[in-house]
């Protein structure tokens, strides 16, 4: 009698972080492959796709939170209900890294596990004439003090934003598939500007 291990189908990612640090543009960006430079406030919208990986059906849920903190019983369901956490900063706004800090407390309070997926995001990397914020600085602090992932990142320039869900589904233990799969589609946007399929939203941290 045989025992097979049933790989993971399912996925809960949430990204984190202040008011206006481009959550909601990597999540576009990653999800559609466009860009909206006006900020448009977030309360909570969840974003769900379904990819065909080697005939296995895998659904990726992406969490989109408010950057106002002003929902904490809901920030707390998100946290409670999910696999791994993209937290985002802005590299011109150093408020926007304390916040970073303050919430993967937060975060490793709840799941009562150190080994939590995270990775920290400096977002806005296109902005490198405003940096207030030293990339040296904070990979020391996540790669070393905290042992977890870094990545900078710009939604604006489409730059590291594939690698930053590459290493959050890597961390939640998902097939191995994924990733070359990613990379497949993402080599197959086409590059004349089309417009993605609309996302799917609700507006519910819970996923049945």
């Amino acid at each position: 009698m045989s025992l097979e291990v049933k790989e993971k189908t399912e996925v809960r990612l949430v990204f984190l972080g202040a008011a206006g640090v481009g959550k909601t543009a990597l999540i576009s960006r990653f999800l559609q492959d466009t860009f909206e430079p006006k900020h448009r406030r977030t309360v909570e919208e969840l974003h769900s796709k379904e990819f065909d990986i080697g005939g296995a059906k895998v659904t990726i849920h992406i969490m989109d939170t408010s950057g106002s903190y002003s929902f904490p019983a809901m920030r707390k369901l998100c946290i409670q209900n999910s696999d791994a956490f993209a937290l985002v900063y802005a590299i011109n706004d150093p408020e926007s890294l304390e916040a970073v800090k303050s919430l993967r407390d937060e975060i490793l309070a709840l799941k009562e596990d150190k080994f939590t997926p995270i990775v920290v995001v400096g977002n806005k990397t296109d902005r490198h004439g405003e940096r207030t914020v030293s990339s040296e600085d904070v990979l020391s602090t996540v790669e070393l003090d905290w042992n977890n992932s870094f990545l900078e990142t710009s939604a604006k320039e489409n730059n590291n934003v594939l690698e930053v869900f590459r290493e959050l589904l890597q961390q939640a233990n998902l097939p191995s598939r994924l990733s070359p799969a990613l990379r497949r589609r993402r080599e197959t946007f086409p590059k004349d500007g089309n417009k993605r399929p609309p996302m799917n939203k609700t507006n519910s941290c819970l996923i049945s």
